[in-house]
């Protein structure tokens, strides 16, 4: 296996010309020359990301209390199992995606990479923001330690961040494009079963200041999927080498076991305790994701038998990026600030 060595914060002799500068491995000076980027794909993406600019505390939560306490007990025990879990996966993005950043040398992808890892804090305050906003300090506290003390939940974590740590302990040319699947299957599957449940409640009217900021939390990951499929894309063409068919397998593999981790995570969750989902529901409408996440990188689907979309409900609630009406609150909403010329290659066919 090829290792790769950290990236030096200045190299002023670095050999900048076209073909030294690449994902990774490459030579690079770390100047933002913004005007000169390798990768075409990149200005857009990062306009659109920065167009995207939002604050959690701009969605009024003024009625999600009361729906809150008028919850079924069943759906409070899932709202606060999925808040718990979701505040995990976005903790952990913000403390893990700079030591990915650390080893790539493409000025433009480093940006996008760290405008990723500010997006990711934020989501963690919209929810801390969301916690405030319907229960007390301590029920908050008994909130986030549902994912170290839920021995369940506590598994599943572990397994996500082992994945990190295995990157971080051996930096090598084909752990990175692991550690690239790993964050891909995290920002494409493990978020869904949740927004799932907060789209479903939010079609019956409830909590539906918290269905807002999931749609607003939902349309930042859609831009970090398209940031990573594009990483794949042009980490194959510069080291084709390394995505042997066993390499390939192994990462339809960590596909195959994060497919089946949200699916548990679902029918544990959510079950069939809940008006409007079912463990069977959520199965299939994860397995259909996958696909789409698999293909978008070039690399078969595990469930080709799956074609229909089991939840068509949620795309009421998505549509990014262009002027439309909130589904709550009939207000127009214009989820981008701003025109784009950007591409997303197929993202209308990542929606949720």
């Amino acid at each position: 296996m090829s290792s790769l060595t950290q990236k030096p914060l200045f190299n002023p002799t670095a050999d900048t010309s076209y073909e030294k500068r690449m994902l990774i491995g490459g030579e690079t000076t770390n100047l933002m020359m913004l005007s000169n980027n390798k990768y075409k794909w990149s200005y857009p993406l990062y306009k659109t990301m920065m167009q995207n600019f939002w604050i959690p505390e701009e969605i009024s939560l003024g009625q999600d209390k009361m729906h809150y306490e008028r919850l079924e007990h069943d759906e409070r025990e899932t709202f606060n199992k999925v808040i718990s879990f979701l505040v995990f996966l976005d903790s952990l993005q913000t403390v893990n995606l700079p030591n990915i950043n650390d080893y790539v040398t493409l000025p433009e992808v480093n940006l996008l990479l760290n405008i990723q890892t500010y997006q990711e804090a934020l989501h963690s305050q919209s929810y801390g923001y969301i916690l405030e906003s319907i229960v007390g300090a301590e029920k908050q506290q008994e909130i986030y330690d549902i994912a170290i003390k839920d021995p369940f939940l506590l598994k599943r974590n572990k397994y996500i961040a082992d994945c990190y740590q295995e990157f971080i302990d051996h930096q090598t040319e084909e752990g990175f494009a692991k550690v690239m699947m790993a964050n891909y299957i995290l920002e494409g599957i493990y978020f869904y079963a949740g927004f799932s449940f907060f789209y479903n409640l939010a079609r019956f009217g409830k909590m539906t200041g918290v269905g807002t900021e999931i749609k607003y939390i939902n349309r930042d990951e859609l831009t970090h999927l398209a940031l990573f499929q594009n990483m794949f894309r042009e980490l194959k063409k510069e080291r084709p080498h390394i995505f042997t068919k066993a390499l390939e397998e192994e990462l339809r593999e960590m596909m195959r076991q994060a497919v089946e981790h949200e699916v548990e995570w679902g029918a544990y969750a959510v079950g069939d305790r809940i008006q409007g989902l079912s463990a069977s529901l959520i199965d299939q409408y994860i397995r259909y994701l996958s696909n789409f996440r698999l293909d978008a990188i070039g690399l078969d689907p595990l469930y080709p038998e799956i074609t229909e979309d089991p939840l068509p409900f949620i795309k009421q609630f998505t549509n990014f990026n262009q002027t439309k009406t909130d589904f709550f609150e009939e207000k127009v909403i214009n989820y981008a600030k701003g025109g784009s010329d950007l591409d997303l290659d197929g993202l209308d066919d990542l929606d949720l």
